[in-house]
């Protein structure tokens, strides 16, 4: 039983490692390439808006996939992009209304599900992050959000990993004496042995001379 908790124990020592390795590796990514997170070509991108509705909404966690073959992206298609809002350059995830090629020149008009109209921005080869193909979490967008900030960043990914090392120091520390302590030997066993069947004989004879001294205060009476 003390085994099996030792390995789960592991086990689930490990997993925390790698995930909060994996989200390290998405908020440096991030920091990186100018806010937009990459693992393998995969973008992983919290919804601020409820644009999509029904197809994912606010606070989801959707994973688009970076692509390579603009040329490929049709109507219907859901893509993550570079667009302006209000002044501001943001990431926009929205559904391809309609395909303009112009010379060879390719761009996209595009609506949120939710939406009435076109966006008034279009999208164009440069702008393009990657294509959504229906990975979403619900509502883990904002746990992503609060691993990015400095108090989330500490307490699930900082110090989950400083725990898993002292672990590992307890347990290095702890196979280094166990390998110094000294070796019993058969010879050491059976000496062990002898004594303890000596020492309960002599418990018996003991308590046998008592019993008898016992007895024989009563007989004198």
């Amino acid at each position: 039983m003390k085994k099996a908790l030792k390995i789960v124990f592991n086990v689930i020592a490990w997993v925390v490692l790698i995930f909060a390795l994996l989200i390290t590796i998405l908020v440096f990514s991030s920091d990186k390439n100018n806010g937009t997170a990459s693992l393998l070509g995969y973008v992983p991108l919290t919804v601020e808006s409820d644009s999509m509705k029904p197809t994912f909404k606010k606070g989801d966690l959707i994973i688009s996939k970076e692509t390579d073959d603009i040329n490929s992206l049709k109507k219907g298609d859901v893509i993550t992009f570079w667009t302006l809002i209000e002044g501001k350059k943001v990431k926009n995830t929205h559904r391809i209304a309609e395909v303009l090629n112009d010379n060879g020149s390719v761009g996209f008009i595009t609506r949120g599900d939710a939406n009435n109209v076109d966006d008034t921005y279009t999208v164009y080869a440069g702008d393009i992050i990657g294509q959504w193909k229906g990975a979403k979490i619900g509502g883990f967008g904002k746990v992503m959000d609060f691993l990015r900030t400095k108090t989330g960043f500490f307490i699930c990914i900082l110090l989950p990993i400083a725990l898993f090392f002292l672990f590992e120091l307890y347990k290095l520390i702890a196979t280094i004496i166990e390998i110094k302590r000294p070796a019993i030997t058969e010879s050491d066993e059976e000496e062990i042995k002898r004594r303890a069947v000596e020492e309960y004989l002599a418990q018996q004879k003991k308590k046998e001379e008592e019993e008898e001294d016992t007895q024989q205060k009563k007989n004198d009476k």
